[in-house]
């Protein structure tokens, strides 16, 4: 089987997902152009070479349905050669986009590829392109259907972690999103945004909070609460299947939770021979790749089964693991995480996550991963493993291991 490397990565940063953010006049469109061109210009690459533009996108309605990947290349400066196919694992989509561009390396189906996502919250909210899980009734009783957050909430209260425990995560994750960009920790793979005239937009993420703490989390009233318990009740559907919590604690809200963002992110992947005819040397070698499905009401666990599983395919166990990035959509499920596999948090997510960043669902995937590859380089260690909770419960992992 032909190995899978790591040339690249490339993000924009994350704009705030809401009309006021600075990447909302941008569209997705746009944001993936301009990763696809960054990556090529960068590694001063024969776009011809490339195989495919792998896309992740959840919300595919729009200006970004219509094969937003395929739009992309047409935008960018790619040759008119390389096509692109757009794919929807809800919040791992990226992720997902670069395990399927490594099995097809692997598989000796292409030489080249590039591989992300993107997501423009701002200009396509999320929720909008509907979906029968939330919306057919008979679907939605079969799976005992709950938004993510009352999912975030049942972790909390059946794994024990409380307001304060999730606030201090929440709180560390600020603390170490704002020393990652004083020391210009991001600044290898982040491309900034600028407009038609080369004037920049945005060039740092614009979610985080620098001076957040325990007592400004403190006044923030639970998001979900009323979701649960008021209308339309889902508590209700959920101790109806798990009857043994008899309550749900409800401890998220905005700042323990992800922000809603904008941005992209795409990653360089190929063979040995690419490289060498490419003139490029490889960053990581891709260990090994694995999805799963999980309890689709508590839905946010997956991370720990998928997790399971790629370490036992790639013959590894979390003790070979230097370092983890776990998506923090919200601060149990990554809380979870560490407590299923006893990790010390100096190993997990150590340059904050997307409690301070955001998460634009289609990107975030690619971003972590690029993220995770350059501690990797910064901290001298060698080997990490990335993964995402998906909505409706699914999982998705990959290990990287330096080159």
């Amino acid at each position: 089987m032909t190995d899978a490397y790591i040339y690249d990565t490339a993000r924009t940063p994350r704009g705030k997902g809401k009309p006021d953010g600075a990447l909302h006049e941008v569209s997705a469109v746009r944001l993936s152009a301009d990763i696809l061109d960054a990556l090529v210009a960068r590694n001063g690459l024969d776009s011809r070479l490339i195989e495919d533009v792998i896309w992740g996108n959840v919300t595919q309605i729009g200006e970004q349905g219509a094969c937003l990947a395929r739009s992309a290349v047409l935008l960018s400066g790619l040759d008119e050669s390389v096509p692109g196919v757009s794919v929807n694992r809800f919040c791992a989509s990226g992720l997902e986009a670069v395990n399927m561009a490594a099995g097809q390396v692997m598989g000796g189906q292409g030489e080249a590829y590039i591989a992300g996502g993107v997501e423009s919250m701002s200009r396509v909210p999320m929720g909008t392109d509907g979906g029968a899980i939330a919306a057919d009734p008979e679907l939605a009783m079969k799976a005992y259907f709950v938004p993510q957050g009352i999912s975030s909430d049942i972790i909390a209260t059946r794994y024990g972690f409380d307001r304060d425990t999730c606030d201090a995560y929440a709180v560390e994750s600020q603390r170490r999103a704002a020393r990652a960009w004083e020391e210009e920790r991001f600044a290898r793979s982040v491309a900034p945004v600028r407009d038609r005239n080369g004037l920049e937009i945005l060039a740092r993420d614009e979610l985080p909070r620098p001076g957040t703490d325990m007592q400004s989390l403190g006044a923030l009233k639970p998001s979900f609460r009323e979701l649960g318990e008021v209308m339309p009740g889902f508590d209700a559907v959920a101790l109806m299947k798990y009857p043994e919590l008899e309550r749900i604690a409800h401890v998220h809200h905005a700042g323990n939770s992800s922000g809603i963002a904008d941005g992209a992110a795409g990653v360089l992947i190929g063979s040995k021979a690419f490289g060498t005819a490419a003139g490029l040397t490889p960053r990581a070698r891709i260990r090994a790749t694995a999805k799963i499905g999980s309890d689709p009401t508590i839905m946010l666990t997956g991370p720990v089964p998928v997790s399971r599983r790629v370490l036992e395919r790639a013959g590894m166990s979390a003790d070979d693991i230097d370092l983890f990035e776990v998506n923090e959509a919200f601060a149990s499920v990554v809380l979870r995480f560490m407590q299923a596999f006893d990790l010390d948090h100096d190993r997990v997510n150590v340059n904050g996550g997307a409690i301070a960043m955001g998460h634009p669902l289609g990107a975030t995937g690619a971003m972590i991963l690029g993220t995770v590859l350059d501690e990797l380089e910064r901290s001298d260690k060698e080997t990490a493993l990335t993964t995402l909770c998906i909505g409706s419960g699914m999982g998705a992992a990959t290990i990287i291991e330096r080159v």
